[in-house]
C-alpha cells in the first residue's frame, strides 16, 4: 500500500466534485411533502433557514456538484485523510481479511463533521448570513460547525442533547474554543424546548428535540439560518469527499473493497463513505457489501419503518420518506450520542428499501470491546460511534477466518474518541451496560405516524 503520510500532504488529490448518488438510483426517491397538504415541497419551503445554494443541492440531480475553491483551500488542512491497512489487527485476529480504514479523526474537530460544516458555513456566508442555530448529538458536529463558523465569521449557537452536554463537558469547551455558544437540550430558551421538560421531566433529550429547538430559533429570526449535520441531501452530498478518496487510495493500493461498512445514525457517515463505492457499483463497477451499522438501542434501519414522517420531535421540518421510530420517540441515554437519532436519512433509506445496502445493530458494550481492540492493536481511539463500524469489521473478518476466505473490509473510522474518555472509563470500571431495545416505546411512538394518502 502507499504510504498515507505522502498521501495526505499531496493536496492535488483532493476532490474537486462531490458526488451525488441521486444521478444513479434505479428509482428516484419519495419527494419530500408538505405536512399539511400532502403535496410536494419546493425550494420556497427552506428558503426561510437555508441559503439557496444548500437548497439547489438537496434538491439536486446531477451527478458532480463541483466544490469551491475556498472550501477546497480548508480542507487542505486535513484532507485527504488516510487509508490505512490495520495489518496489527488482521495478525491478531489471525484473519484472511484485509482489513482497511479511512481515518477522518484528523480534521480539527476530530471527526468527519468539518466536510459538511466548511461548505455549509461558506455558503451563509455568501449568502450574508452572520448566525447560525443548530444542534448536535454528542458534540462532533456542534464543534465542526463552530470551528467552520469562526473561519467565515459567522455566530453560532448549539443546542446540544442534554445527556451528552453532561457526558462529554469537553465537547461543549471546544465549542466554546471557537466561539460558539452551547446550550443544553431541551432548554428553556425555546417553545418546544419547555413543552418537552413539562411532558418529560428529567428528560435526557434527543436529537430530534434539538433540530426542533435549533429550528425554532432560525424561524423566529429572519437573521439566524438553520444548519444540520446529517441526515440531508446535501449534507450526504459533501461527505463524498471520504468515498471519492478511499476508491483513488485503493487504487494506489492495488486493491478493492468487497466489503464497505460505516456507523449510520442519521446517515451523513455511512453516505460519505459508501455512496461514491454504490455509485461505481450502480455504474457497473464491482458488486459490494455495503453494511450500515446502528446501535441495538435506537434500530431505526433494522427495526423502524420505511414511511413520511417528521425529521424533528416539534414537526417543522417537511414530511420524508425513510426508515424511522417515530419523530416522538426519545433514545435512551446511551454513549454513542451521535447515533441517537430516531430516523435514517432518506438517501441511505432509499438505498436500503433496494436491497442496495445492509443494516447490522449492535449493543454499546460488544462495540466498546471492539473499539479497545483496534486501540490496543493499530493505536488509536476511536469515538463510541466509530466503535459500531469496528464491530462488524471485525466479525466480518472472523467470518472469513471461519470460512477460509480473503476479503477486503473498509470502514469509515469517523472520529476519535480523545473527548469520550468518561464511556471508556465507564466500560473499564464494569459500568456500561446495554441498554435494552424499547418496543413498546417505538411501537407508541410509531402509531402517531404522520397518515399520508
Amino acid at each position: 500500500m502507499s504510504d498515507p503520510i505522502k498521501y495526505v500532504l499531496d493536496e492535488s488529490r483532493i476532490p474537486k466534485n462531490w458526488y451525488n448518488i441521486m444521478a444513479d438510483f434505479p428509482t428516484p426517491p419519495a419527494p419530500p411533502l408538505h405536512p399539511g397538504t400532502g403535496q410536494p415541497v419546493g425550494p420556497e419551503a427552506l428558503e426561510p433557514i437555508f441559503p439557496k445554494v444548500l437548497i439547489q443541492q438537496e434538491m439536486s440531480g446531477e451527478r458532480w456538484i463541483e466544490i469551491p475553491k475556498p472550501v477546497r483551500e480548508v480542507y487542505k488542512q486535513w484532507r485527504p485523510s488516510p487509508l490505512y491497512r490495520a495489518r496489527r489487527l488482521e495478525r491478531a485476529l489471525d484473519t484472511p481479511a484485509r482489513i482497511y480504514y479511512k481515518y477522518e479523526g484528523v480534521s480539527p474537530s476530530g471527526s468527519h463533521k468539518p466536510n459538511t460544516a466548511v461548505p455549509q458555513a461558506y455558503y451563509n456566508a455568501e449568502a450574508g448570513i452572520k448566525r447560525i442555530s443548530t444542534e448536535t448529538g454528542a458534540g462532533q458536529w456542534g464543534s465542526s460547525l463552530a470551528f467552520a463558523g469562526a473561519l467565515f465569521g459567522i455566530e453560532i449557537r448549539v443546542f446540544m442533547v442534554r445527556i451528552s452536554f453532561e457526558q462529554k463537558p469537553y465537547r461543549k469547551a471546544l465549542m466554546q474554543a471557537f466561539g460558539a455558544t452551547c446550550v443544553a437540550s431541551p432548554s428553556e430558551e425555546t417553545e418546544i424546548g419547555r413543552k418537552m421538560r413539562e411532558l418529560y421531566p428529567g428528560t435526557t433529550g434527543s436529537l430530534g428535540i434539538a433540530i426542533s429547538e435549533a429550528m425554532e430559533v432560525a424561524a423566529k429570526d429572519p437573521g439566524t439560518n438553520y444548519s444540520l449535520g446529517s441526515v440531508l441531501n446535501h449534507v450526504c452530498l459533501h461527505q463524498t469527499v471520504v468515498g471519492l478518496e478511499a476508491i483513488e487510495q485503493f487504487e494506489l493500493a492495488n486493491d478493492y473493497p468487497d466489503i464497505v461498512i460505516a456507523c449510520a445514525g442519521g446517515g451523513s457517515n455511512f453516505a460519505g463513505l459508501a455512496f461514491p463505492f454504490l455509485g461505481a457499483q450502480l455504474r457497473g463497477g464491482k458488486k459490494v457489501r455495503v453494511i450500515a451499522v446502528e446501535p441495538a438501542a435506537c434500530p431505526s434501519l433494522t427495526k423502524g419503518k420505511f414511511a413520511y414522517d417528521f425529521g424533528d420531535t416539534g414537526q417543522f421540518t417537511p414530511l420524508l420518506k425513510m426508515f424511522t421510530l417515530g419523530s416522538s420517540f426519545v433514545p435512551p441515554g446511551f454513549h454513542a450520542g451521535g447515533l441517537r437519532y430516531h430516523a435514517m436519512s432518506p438517501l441511505v433509506s432509499h438505498a436500503q428499501s433496494l436491497g442496495l445496502t445492509e443494516a447490522k445493530a449492535y449493543h454499546q458494550t460488544a462495540c466498546f470491546e471492539a473499539g479497545v481492540q483496534f486501540a490496543r492493536t493499530e493505536g488509536i481511539m476511536p469515538a463510541p460511534e466509530a466503535t459500531h463500524a469496528i464491530r462488524c469489521a471485525i466479525d466480518e473478518a472472523l467470518r472469513c477466518k471461519q470460512e477460509g476466505t480473503s476479503q477486503a473490509i473498509v470502514f469509515n473510522l469517523s472520529g476519535h474518541g480523545h473527548f469520550d474518555m468518561s464511556a471508556y472509563t465507564d466500560y473499564f470500571e464494569g459500568k456500561l451496560v446495554d441498554v435494552a431495545y424499547d418496543a413498546e416505546g417505538i411501537r407508541k411512538s410509531l402509531d402517531k405516524l404522520p397518515h399520508v394518502a
